[in-house]
């Protein structure tokens, strides 16, 4: 499963009603007072920042369909930092995880979150799978935990079209090919369907006109 494509503001305005546009107006609000007033925290130093209250309740404000989009606009608009992004993984739902994930690229953070692609990529949940290998994991991850984030994409079923850069970091990749090879060898020898995934991204890492070749058996869409 690919992410859902976010939408801009101006495309969720034109999309939602007018109850939710008035609580989205307030929820960025929310979330601008707190990227304008770093320093200032709730009193009760155990209570959330309003806008975190609000990025919780996107889905039921906006819609499901939306909350992405909802979420990864407070973070931005809150200027989260790692501290603030890792607390809203840690304890948020799969959604509000998937959410993070996806913010991950304008944060401007460099390598340091990726311990939260790490964990995405070490659940079997397919939306975390899929929003883990966008273009965060793409600039960040080094190369041998890259080649096992595709492989997780093909044993996952998340299709290799969410791999952010995957041509690019595919090619030319002998480890890679590899370890392609290994794992469409070890489904045919169980009896398994290979995915279809695995022989694009196989072609993807010849070096020049010649592509690999995978062991031939079933082939399954992926």
């Amino acid at each position: 499963m690919s992410p859902t494509p976010l939408l801009s503001r101006k495309e969720l305005d034109t999309r939602l009603g007018g109850a939710a546009r008035a609580w989205l107006d307030e929820a960025l609000a929310e979330a601008a007072h707190a990227a304008a007033h770093p320093d200032t925290a709730p009193a009760d130093s155990y209570a959330v920042p309003p806008w975190e209250l609000r990025y919780a309740a996107a889905g039921r404000h906006c819609g499901l369909e939306h909350a992405d989009s909802v979420r990864v606009l407070l973070i931005a608009e809150a200027g989260a930092g790692l501290p603030t992004v890792t607390r809203l993984y840690e304890q948020g739902t799969a959604a509000e995880r998937r959410a993070v994930l996806l913010t991950l690229p304008a944060l401007g953070l460099g390598p340091t979150a990726l311990p939260l692609v790490e964990d995405a990529l070490r659940t079997n949940d397919t939306t975390l799978v899929a929003a883990a290998v966008g273009p965060y994991a793409a600039a960040h991850l080094d190369p041998h935990d890259w080649r096992h984030a595709v492989l997780k994409c093909l044993f996952t079923g998340v299709p290799v079209e969410a791999v952010a850069e995957l041509a690019r970091r595919s090619r030319g990749d002998a480890e890679l090919a590899r370890m392609l090879g290994d794992f469409a060898s070890e489904r045919i020898a169980a009896g398994r369907p290979v995915p279809a995934g695995l022989h694009r991204v196989l072609a993807l890492t010849a070096p020049g006109p010649a592509a690999p070749t995978a062991p031939t058996a079933s082939t399954e869409e992926s």
